[in-house]
């Protein structure tokens, strides 16, 4: 499923990169221990997390993250969102807990 299609279907909000290149997304991991992000996100995983430091930019670029879900209804900064589409990062933004997102993923053959 594409990035663009689960921000659709589960009603998550764009918290950056819109514009950016629609991924697919191919698992998903959950954490918010950035060093342990770096160990275990995947390649095209979505990654749900309560941060929103701009580190959270620099992980899922490094790690090639189809998108970052932030959960529980925090939200990036204005800083974070240029540094995530100046990298061409997606950050999609609910207000669900990281346990209800992954159940959604889940139900999506996520």
């Amino acid at each position: 499923m594409k990035v663009s299609e689960l921000a659709e279907k589960a009603g998550f909000v764009y918290g950056s990169g819109e514009e950016a290149p629609d991924r697919e997304v191919e698992g998903c991991y959950i954490g918010d221990l950035l060093s342990l992000a770096m160990a275990k996100v995947d390649v095209d995983n979505a990654w749900i997390t309560i941060q929103t430091n701009i580190n959270v930019v620099a992980v899922a670029s490094l790690k090639e993250a189809a998108c970052v879900i932030v959960a529980d209804g925090f939200h990036i900064d204005e800083t974070v969102k240029a540094k995530a589409e100046a990298e061409e990062i997606i950050i999609l933004e609910s207000e669900l807990s990281a346990y209800d997102i992954a159940k959604k993923l889940a139900e999506y053959g996520i």
